[in-house]
């Protein structure tokens, strides 16, 4: 394999050194960002965005507080390269993130795995980056799945502090095709850049990272921070606390587990118990806010990385699933809450990405957001703030999978170029569907419309051209880095 060598843009370097925070101190009037990122909830797996099986009482608050957002994507219907365009803003393509770098038969892995020779490259400029230059004290502490060399370490890429997994907590020895189609090392749990135990139990990862999570924020309650949760459930195989997990041998869906013989490993029937924890994660963190009078000057967001993965987790209404380019894989629940600065109980149908956080964090602290570079995500404040007539800045967005462009939006309409549904091989191989009338995308309405379909064609061509079709990369991509020799971490 041909290693491709790490670049560095100096141009990042001196948009960093320029606005240095030892430069200036920090003003006390900036606001705190939290966001919640879980992995693999579904668009119905929230009760209030109407799921009837699991429980979310604290982020329920969260909405009757602040907005929710019914029409907000993700960049990526999986995990690495939805990560990606979450902390730069840009499209995964756009920074060479769609894969990872390990070959799986004859194309690489959908995402990074154990021992990684391909991260996302440090001349990115992350969330962290942009807030950190105005003094903020940042933290990851979860799951960062952007590459486990210590190249591509969240250190590395402007965070002061992380506890967590470089990776999902299924790269281990006990996956269930270890020693057929992989060969895991032990996971590694790190604190920085030092792993501090392997295979850690999972059972108490909520637990410990919600326990952080508190500590931070107790530790920079006088300063601006930045504390970013990516939890790692639920992602299969689910986990949940002894307090949490009791009730799950006596559920229905146990019942029903055992009843259809799936695979107990995956420990499908703890569902809902793995979102009461995530929910109660959530409860304290607000808390905390609570009783440290953060409340007022803190937004605190919640959303996935991508659609259901788990057997019993939902889409709710939407097709597709985790993976697929459907709604239900890129479209996914998200509630935004700052109390006196956006509307209680609202609702916002406007089409708005993950990627849009960096801009508008940006715009919030008064910080650059990099101008040497394309930036896809847009600030969305006006439509969080619920500024009267307020409208989405996209007028397009992009579906892909592993690279493979497959469909864009344009207000309500859905162009699907390469519709693939396992569940309908038969089925048509391109669409237009009204996400207004049609949000479960079933309808072909291509025959009646043939110019709509004309000009989202223009837009997927446009696309291309710029960042390439298939594994080409195109002149707008900025190519991910690599390492040669890359090892798995560990004690």
């Amino acid at each position: 394999m041909m290693f491709k060598p790490l670049l560095y843009s100096l141009a990042c370097v001196c948009f960093l050194s320029a606005c240095s925070p030892t430069q200036k101190a920090p003003s006390a009037d900036l606001p705190n960002f939290i966001l919640f990122f879980t992995d693999d909830q579904g668009y119905g797996d929230l009760s209030c965005f109407g799921s009837t099986q699991v429980r979310t009482p604290h982020i329920d608050q969260l909405a009757a507080e602040g907005m929710k957002l019914t029409s907000f994507y993700v960049g990526a219907p999986v995990c690495t390269p939805s990560r990606a365009a979450l902390m730069t803003g840009c499209y995964p393509k756009r920074v060479d993130m769609v894969r990872g770098g390990i070959m799986d038969g004859d194309k690489p892995f959908v995402v990074t795995l154990a021992g990684d020779p391909k991260g996302m490259n440090p001349s990115e400029i992350t969330i962290a980056e942009v807030l950190k230059a105005k003094g903020y004290a940042t933290a990851i502490l979860g799951k960062w799945h952007l590459g486990d060399q210590p190249e591509f370490l969240p250190s590395r890429q402007g965070f002061d502090e992380f506890f967590g997994i470089p990776y999902s907590h299924d790269i281990h020895p006990f996956h269930p095709q270890q020693g057929t189609r992989w060969n895991f090392p032990p996971l590694p749990l790190l604190d920085g850049e030092t792993v501090i135990e392997e295979n850690p139990d999972a059972d108490y990862l909520t637990q410990r990272i919600t326990d952080r999570a508190v500590d931070f924020i107790e530790r920079h309650q006088d300063q601006p921070f930045f504390l970013y949760i990516p939890h790692p459930m639920p992602h299969n195989p689910l986990h949940a606390s002894p307090e949490f997990e009791q009730a799950a041998d006596d559920s229905i869906l146990f019942r029903l587990a055992q009843e259809k013989g799936i695979d107990y490993r995956l420990r499908n029937h703890l569902y809902p118990q793995t979102i009461g924890e995530i929910d109660a994660s959530v409860g304290r963190v607000v808390e905390a806010l609570n009783r440290l009078n953060l409340t007022q000057k803190t937004m605190i967001v919640f959303t996935t990385d991508n659609g259901p993965g788990s057997r019993f987790a939902t889409a709710g209404p939407l097709r597709g699933r985790k993976g697929t380019t459907f709604e239900g894989g890129q479209r996914v629940p998200a509630v935004v809450s700052w109390p006196g600065m956006i509307p209680v109980a609202s609702v916002s149908d406007e089409l708005l990405t993950a990627m849009d956080f960096l801009p508008t964090f940006a715009a919030l602290a008064g910080a650059n957001v990099p101008e040497d570079r394309v930036i896809d995500g847009k600030n969305i404040w006006p439509i969080l703030s619920g500024e009267i007539g307020a409208r989405t800045p996209h007028d397009r967005f992009f579906y892909s999978m592993a690279g493979d462009l497959r469909a864009v939006r344009s207000g309500p309409w859905k162009y699907h170029q390469r519709l693939i549904d396992r569940q309908d091989p038969d089925g048509p191989e391109t669409a237009l569907y009204n996400l207004e009338s049609d949000l479960a995308e079933t309808t072909d309405l291509s025959s009646e419309y043939p110019e709509i379909v004309e000009r989202l064609k223009t837009y997927l061509k446009a696309y291309e051209a710029e960042l390439g079709k298939g594994d080409v990369l195109g002149e707008g991509v900025r190519p991910a880095a690599w390492v040669e020799n890359p090892k798995a971490l560990g004690l």
